[in-house]
């Protein structure tokens, strides 16, 4: 395997940038002591690597095996320019690792003024206190304690100390990912730890389980008779899922080829899906109109970037149920959820998001960007409303009154007019005259100002 860490070490941007243009390379993963890329970017100073990093989507709050965070590492050896591109996309300022350090402990520790009082004056709280019991003031020198007290003062700081309490057991921590996982393609059926069943269908059944010491999810697909070339064809189909250079698609991690037995190996998000997020109890998770947006605008980037690639063989039909939610919130197309060239070809479960010439049509007369959009419509529809599209029809019922009745969604009083706009323009009856991903986003960026 190339060695993305030393590179992202020395500096070498060039070969980053080619390494991350490669789908199957995951820009989240750690190495053995849990960096990430981003990690040792913002260690060494490479601020152009970190800038091309977070734009690829690299987790801004990962935590190494010592649970520091970048911002910890750009803190403590004081690259400041880093560090406000790291704040300027949400880092987390007071983000406590393994000794209970914030990143302003060591910024304190270390003298660096300006970083120091950069993190106060973004929410860092000056009286956090470590394991030892030590607070950034007691870490800080001389005038450095007076100004940070003045500034968190003047900030409307409580300068009571916060004391440590250890809360790894509530599992907050995002790991990088194994990089071992990111290598696998084939796997052992006898590696995987199958223990509980969450779904099952004509199209298979879906369990969880552990791999490698990480939650995964296992589709066990259904197939009548495991033919030789059913076998040949999962194998060249499934390395096409595995896209980890994008951070709105959920890639598919390995797969087993034990016939009759074939499964397809995702991570497990416990957030599951949008559908599940906006219409089953999700112990209190709220999706506001502003996190809706934020969704859509996920989606619409994943979306995007499948449409810039070559067309994947196994189909993928866009609806709430195949976009996982991530940890920290972050919407990601489940390649997971796309149907091999051998997998019931004529077969619809979720009729109501697609486009009427997708259930008319035959998959090479139809428009496939064209059918996304409208599925895309409904997705916003569903977000705006937070109702299920055509919930009191059948799904065959559904299929042929959107095909051949003009069956369509209302869009209700109520909805901003903004958005009533958009899924109005993507649902349009004449494919050609739908937009494309790339013409959504900036209007979906607009309306999250």
């Amino acid at each position: 395997m190339e060695d993305i860490f030393q590179w992202t070490r020395e500096g070498n941007a060039m070969q980053v940038r080619v390494w991350l243009d490669d789908t199957e390379h995951d820009l989240n993963q750690g190495d053995d002591h849990g960096f990430s890329p981003l990690h040792w970017a913002c260690k060494e100073g490479h601020t152009k690597i970190v800038e091309l990093l977070i734009q690829r989507g690299a987790r801004i709050n990962v935590t190494n095996r010592g649970d520091d965070t970048p911002l910890h590492l750009a803190a403590a050896h004081g690259h400041r320019e880093i560090l406000h591109h790291l704040l300027r996309n949400k880092a987390d300022v007071n983000f406590t690792n393994e000794h209970g350090n914030t990143p302003l402990h060591y910024a304190c520790f270390w003298n660096y003024q300006l970083i120091a009082e950069d993190l106060v004056a973004q929410g860092s709280l000056v009286s956090i206190a470590n394991k030892d019991g030590d607070t950034p003031l007691d870490k800080a020198k001389g005038q450095l304690s007076k100004q940070l007290h003045e500034l968190a003062t003047s900030n409307g700081q409580d300068l009571k100390k916060i004391q440590f309490k250890d809360q790894s057991w509530l599992g907050m921590k995002t790991r990088s990912r194994d990089a071992t996982l990111s290598r696998h393609r084939g796997i052992d059926i006898g590696e995987l730890s199958l223990h509980t069943r969450i779904a099952e269908g004509p199209s298979g059944e879906t369990w969880k389980g552990r791999w490698q010491k990480n939650d995964i999810v296992a589709k066990i697909l259904a197939v009548r008779e495991c033919t030789p070339r059913i076998s040949r064809d999962f194998n060249e189909e499934f390395p096409k899922l595995r896209i980890f250079s994008h951070p709105n698609v959920l890639p598919v991690l390995g797969c087993c080829n034990s016939p009759p037995r074939l499964v397809v190996i995702s991570q497990w998000l416990p957030n599951g899906s949008l559908f599940r997020l906006l219409h089953e109890e999700t112990g209190g998770l709220v999706v506001d109109n502003a996190q809706a947006l934020r969704f859509a605008l996920g989606v619409a980037r994943g979306m995007a970037f499948l449409h810039s690639i070559e067309r994947i063989t196994p189909q993928f039909h866009l609806n709430s149920y195949h976009v996982m939610i991530d940890d920290d919130l972050t919407a990601k197309i489940n390649m997971g959820d796309a149907k091999f060239s051998f997998q019931e070809r004529n077969r619809i479960y979720q009729p109501a998001w697609m486009s009427p010439e997708a259930l008319s049509k035959g998959p090479k007369e139809r428009n496939w960007e064209a059918s996304d959009m409208w599925s895309f419509a409904i997705l916003l529809w569903e977000l705006a409303t937070r109702e299920v599209p055509f919930a009191d029809l059948s799904p065959m019922e559904c299929g042929m009154k959107i095909a051949l009745e003009g069956l369509r969604v209302a869009v209700p009083p109520g909805i901003s007019a903004h958005l009533s706009k958009l899924i109005r323009i993507c649902i349009n009856e004449d494919p050609g005259k739908r937009p494309t991903f790339d013409m959504v986003m900036p209007i979906l960026e607009k309306m999250q100002r």
